[in-house]
């Protein structure tokens, strides 16, 4: 018996445009399944009909069988089916409830009735299997941590399905390989794992059976090999090294803290001109901090922070409404920046002119897409919405954390391209956090390895790849 078999299914949000369309799709008890494809695809949209959101949660025109466990779900109560599927978000933010790491993981395991004593052991076990403190705040977690979390909640209730949606997306090599393993030790035990995922470098050594999803449509690959490898190929950098003598960020002894935890510590490093600087290290250990740091949304609690963008802006701690012109920011999370109505309006906000946003927005391929609401889209796709809007005001320095998420080959390689020609255009000083070993390089001048709150090392593309392989060891 399968453990999930989708016989001629299709879906519209709208009762028209079919998102998925006859989809015959099977997962299996002892395997690691991988769903592929570009972004906006229906991937998300296929995994949330297998655990039940659709159409009890989102709802729209459903078709078809969709059997789990060999029983019809059609017409099943959500609680039902959640006793049957488990599933990691795309978004950790959209899945984190509680304030504490312990009380996040018990809320599921009490959802589902367990005993006291069995969800103290279930939260002790998940917490040591994926590097996580019970008792930490979950709003002071970083990206990977959050990531972690939300997968530790998930196995802690014990369905034998279990759907990961971008799992890998904020986690560090370390991390990535972790979770990958549990997962394969978890389908040696019987479950079926079904994961959607872009990174598919750190999927390859560990998947069973392979399907691509295209236009609504899903084929099983039959040489899973060839097909991966072609999608974890590194990107060639062809942006020329154009560095200035003087420095665009200069810190010295920098330290921030959060009450009794230090999150970084006598960093000094100086950031160049015109530079394209990449931060790499493992979750946690303090790059986001870094940059909201350098972009003043943070004050350091120890050393300083000096600037050589523009005069005007001195050396305050605080950003104004004009720093933030010529300091751009894409976040971690493209939830946090936004907030209009449409993704022409996004893109429209902070654009030089509506003729260049319209310039942006086609080299981003968006503009199909420009009478959409930003938060109706893929996750892949908001990412690129972000990021175009930020480059859209042409700052002149270019911030971005963790950029590539949620991006295919095609789109990755397309991504890259375009902040490196931005990068040529502007002689902006570009600064990225990056765990995607297919890009690191071609974003890179200068690499800056940090390691529990401290600058670990400095050096250029070779210490890129000096760090990844460091990693896989």
């Amino acid at each position: 018996m399968k453990a999930v078999e989708l016989k001629q299914v299709s879906f519209s949000y709208d009762g028209e445009k079919k998102v998925l369309d006859n989809v015959d799709f099977f997962a299996e008890y002892g395997e690691i399944t991988l769903i592929s494809g570009a972004s906006g695809q229906g991937k998300s949209t296929l995994s949330s009909i297998i655990c039940g959101i659709i159409p009890n949660v989102n709802e729209g025109v459903l078709n078809g069988s969709v059997l789990v466990d060999g029983e019809e779900m059609q017409g099943k109560r959500l609680g039902t089916i959640c006793r049957k599927v488990g599933i990691v978000l795309q978004n950790a933010d959209e899945q984190i409830v509680h304030k504490i790491v312990e009380d996040e993981i018990a809320f599921g395991c009490e959802n589902l009735a367990f005993a006291p004593d069995d969800i103290s052991s279930k939260i002790n076990e998940v917490c040591k299997l994926m590097n996580i403190d019970p008792k930490w705040k979950t709003r002071s977690l970083s990206g990977g941590q959050k990531q972690r979390l939300i997968t530790a909640s998930t196995l802690a209730m014990g369905q034998k399905i279990v759907i990961l949606d971008e799992p890998l997306a904020n986690l560090d090599k370390e991390g990535s390989e972790l979770l990958m393993s549990i997962l394969r030790s978890l389908c040696e035990k019987g479950y079926c794992i079904i994961i959607s995922e872009h990174r598919l470098d750190m999927i390859m050594p560990y998947a069973d059976k392979v399907w691509h999803m295209e236009k609504g449509k899903i084929k099983q690959i039959e040489d899973a090999f060839s097909y991966l490898s072609g999608q974890s190929k590194q990107i060639d950098d062809v942006c020329p090294r154009f560095i200035s003598k003087d420095y665009a960020f200069r810190l010295e002894n920098v330290g921030f803290s959060v009450k009794d935890r230090k999150i970084l510590d006598d960093v000094t490093v100086a950031i160049p001109k015109s530079g394209r600087v990449v931060l790499l290290g493992e979750n946690g250990c303090g790059k986001t901090t870094l940059l909201r740091l350098i972009s003043r949304l943070y004050k350091p609690t120890k050393g300083r922070i000096t600037q050589n963008i523009d005069e005007r802006f001195g050396q305050k701690n605080k950003g104004s409404r004009k720093w933030f012109k010529s300091v751009g920011i894409v976040y971690q999370n493209p939830d946090y920046q936004l907030f209009m109505p449409t993704v022409r309006a996004e893109i429209e906000f902070g654009a030089q002119s509506k003729e260049y946003a319209q310039c942006v927005m086609e080299r981003f391929s968006l503009a199909h897409l420009a009478d959409r609401h930003p938060h109706s889209l893929s996750e892949g796709q908001k990412r690129r919405v972000s990021i175009a809007a930020v480059l859209a005001s042409r700052p002149q320095v270019l911030i971005l954390d963790e950029p590539t998420v949620g991006q295919d080959y095609e789109g990755l390689k397309s991504l890259v391209d375009i902040l490196n020609s931005e990068h040529i255009d502007s002689g902006n000083t570009m600064i990225t956090v990056t765990h995607d070993v297919r890009c690191a390089k071609a974003l890179c001048d200068i690499a800056v390895v940090i390691k529990d709150g401290k600058v670990a090392s400095i050096g250029g593309k070779d210490k890129v790849d000096e760090f990844f392989s460091l990693s896989k060891d």
